[in-house]
């Protein structure tokens, strides 16, 4: 895009991307932090134990200083400083992806790859031991805040086409650091799950004139056993299909296809929807590990008016074993509709 931001510092990357010409997936190879074949040993079938979480006056989260310099401070939903702050975005020490080169496309056979070039963030709450599903509806909203100035900001890189934004909460969710934190990737390509998930609503719209995922709410909310949360803008429930156990979703009630551009009636409604529904899983299943993630159309100048921004957040209740690995089709015990009875009445 021509309005894109340009840079051109020299830096090595620290991955790449591989294209499987069969699944039609994208991969990430990390070229700069690979390692070695015997650091993947084991001693039978015996597992690491778990490493002790990081005290209050050891971890690197609470001491700003020890990261790299904060993108981003806010405090309260002002400016905020190095040693007064509720949200820090930092730059990760780890990343997956990285900025100041070019694609660098390749092709020999079926085969493609590129450079991994990306930009890599962390979004840090002040608090060490409260994660979102604690915390009040205001501090929320300002995660959510923190959010969308990111998004603003680092769609208009040059190469970054999707920005994805996640949050692991646990260590079986893949959470390396105690502290709570959600993580910010831009990248230059779609991702292969928004991609199938793009691509159907596509589908659905060339057949029905009509966004699948509108359809899907009128009959939810038609129906009402799979609600676990509304408001006067956004709706909360166990999908039809739940992938995992006590899966949810949370869908504004308008149809958009953009979640940067929601306004502020909209942040503050879809915080009170995030913190409920966390708060339902925290309580009813007893603190599990969970991921979440926020589906919103990509950032390439293309038009997705057939699709709608939604967030979706899968409790780690099973791990997949063969038959997932071999079909792709994942087992989920149990019922939307019992899960959804069974969150709804957790009150928080």
């Amino acid at each position: 895009m021509a309005d894109k931001k340009q840079k051109s510092t020299k830096i090595t990357p620290v991955s790449e991307l591989r294209f499987d010409p069969v699944s039609q997936d994208w991969v990430v190879i990390a070229t700069g932090r690979a390692k070695r074949p015997d650091d993947f040993l084991q001693n039978g079938q015996k597992t690491k134990e778990k490493e002790p979480a990081l005290a209050v006056q050891d971890c690197f989260f609470c001491d700003l200083s020890t990261q790299g310099q904060p993108k981003l401070l806010r405090r309260q939903g002002g400016p905020g400083k190095l040693w007064d702050w509720t949200v820090a975005v930092i730059p990760n020490k780890y990343p997956a992806f990285n900025y100041g080169f070019g694609l660098d496309e390749r092709a020999f056979g079926p085969y493609r790859r590129t450079n991994g070039v990306g930009i890599h963030e962390v979004v840090v709450t002040r608090d060490h031991n409260r994660h979102l599903a604690e915390m009040s509806v205001d501090q929320v909203l300002e995660v959510i805040n923190v959010y969308q100035e990111r998004y603003l900001d680092l769609m208009n890189e040059e190469y970054i086409n999707y920005i994805s934004i996640f949050h692991n909460h646990g260590a079986a969710a893949g959470a390396s650091v105690v502290h709570p934190h959600s993580q910010i990737i831009a990248l230059p390509i779609i991702d292969p799950d928004l991609g199938r998930s793009l691509a159907g609503s596509a589908d659905y719209f060339g057949a029905n004139q009509k966004c699948v995922h509108c359809a899907m709410l009128e009959e939810d909310q038609k129906d009402g056993r799979r609600i676990i949360f509304e408001n006067e803008r956004f709706v909360g429930l166990c999908p039809f299909a739940s992938r995992v156990a006590f899966e949810v979703r949370v869908y504004p009630k308008t149809h958009h296809p953009h979640f940067e551009r929601i306004n502020d009636q909209d942040k503050t409604q879809f915080a009170q929807a995030i913190r409920v529904v966390l708060a339902q899983i925290n309580v009813g299943l007893r603190n599990p590990a969970y991921n979440f993630f926020i589906h919103t159309s990509p950032c390439d100048g293309q038009d997705y008016n057939h699709y709608h921004w939604h967030f979706e957040c899968l409790p780690k209740t099973s791990t997949w074993a063969g038959f997932e690995l071999s079909t792709g089709i994942e087992i989920s015990s149990i019922e939307p509709e019992k899960a959804a009875q069974y969150l709804k009445s957790i009150i928080t």
